[in-house]
Order: structure tokens, then sequence, then C-alpha cells
């Protein structure tokens, strides 16, 4: 595979098993059509590359929705549990900070190769809307600019029902947390 580009069979197996995906969760996406949003990811292969990247790591990536105003689709990582992208500091400085026992990456710098984003706290919420999603595991999400600059992240999680936001160092980083992750097409 080329950086950033699939191979003719490669796109063509990855938007089998999207479409397959599309058609057995209705739920996610009311009123979308399947062939309007495969025509968009033919155009832009990069696009593809993104959302192989997603599946490859188990992500499962799906259209959850259709932005009217930028006239794009959402794709994002609807496992149940978070992807298998976890063990990551929230970002390089936090990454960096680490005198010792420093993960493999960091959770802003794997999505931006990947070519996603991260949710933020909202789309998180959203995301919960449509399912039940990391029981057992946590996610990063975006954090805002005054509680990482004193050193903290957030994340997310769901509990006893309920989606449940929290704080940890940014240099911190947990076998059961990575992050969910969006693109728009």
């Amino acid at each position: 595979m080329n950086k950033k580009k699939l191979t003719s069979q490669q796109s063509q197996e990855l938007l089998k098993i999207l479409k397959t995906r599309f058609e057995k969760n209705t739920g996610r996406h009311k009123g979308l059509d399947w062939n309007k949003i495969q025509t968009r990811l033919e155009a832009q292969p990069e696009k593809l590359w993104s959302l192989s990247e997603m599946e490859d790591t188990e992500g499962e990536p799906d259209v959850i929705g259709y932005d009217k105003k930028s006239d794009e689709y959402i794709f994002v990582d609807c496992s149940p549990e978070s992807p298998k992208r976890r063990s990551l500091c929230y970002d390089y400085q936090a990454w960096e900070s680490r005198k010792a026992n420093k993960p493999e990456s960091n959770a802003i710098d794997k999505a931006s190769e990947m070519g996603i984003e991260l949710l933020t706290e909202e789309q998180y919420r959203q995301l919960q809307e449509l399912g039940k999603f990391d029981l057992k595991t946590s996610s990063w999400v975006k954090t805002p600019p005054e509680i990482r600059e004193l050193g903290g992240a957030i994340f997310c999680d769901r509990r006893y029902n309920m989606v449940f936001m929290y704080h940890n160092g940014a240099d911190s980083y947990y076998a059961a947390r990575g992050f969910r992750g969006s693109l728009r097409v």
C-alpha cells in the first residue's frame, strides 16, 4: 500500500465492509443514502485511507450524521470499546514530559497521522446516544486549552448507564484508554 493511498482491491474491500456496517446499523444514520457516501469516498482516496486506518485499529467506523452546512458526512469510530490504539499519552507535550516508561506515542499525533480528529466531549456524548460504548474502556477527547495549559486532559466513558467525563494528567496512559476519532467526507 502506498502512503495514504489504498490499492483498488483494498478500496473495494473496505467499501464493502463499510457498506455492510452502514446497512446493519441504520439507526445511526437515518435518511442517508449509501450510494452518495460511496461516491464521495471514491472521489477522496485519502479519506478512504483514513477510514482504512480506523478499521485496521478495530475502530469500526460508521456514518453517524451529515452536516448540511459543510456538506459533509461524518464517520466516527463505533466499536463497542475504545479502538486498539491505546496506552497513549494525550499529546506530544505530555509524552515528551515523561521521564520514564514513555508509551509508544500520543493520541493527538496518532489521530493526525491517521488523518482523523479526536472527538470532542459533545461529539462523544452524541455518539453515546446511538448506543452503549466504552463500558470497559475509556477514550481521550479533545481537551479545552485552559485545562491542557494546567497539565490536564479529559477522557470519557460509560458506566452505570451514564456518560462520564473525567480528568487526568495529560501524561498518563492506561491499557484500557484509547481515543475515538471522527472523519468528515
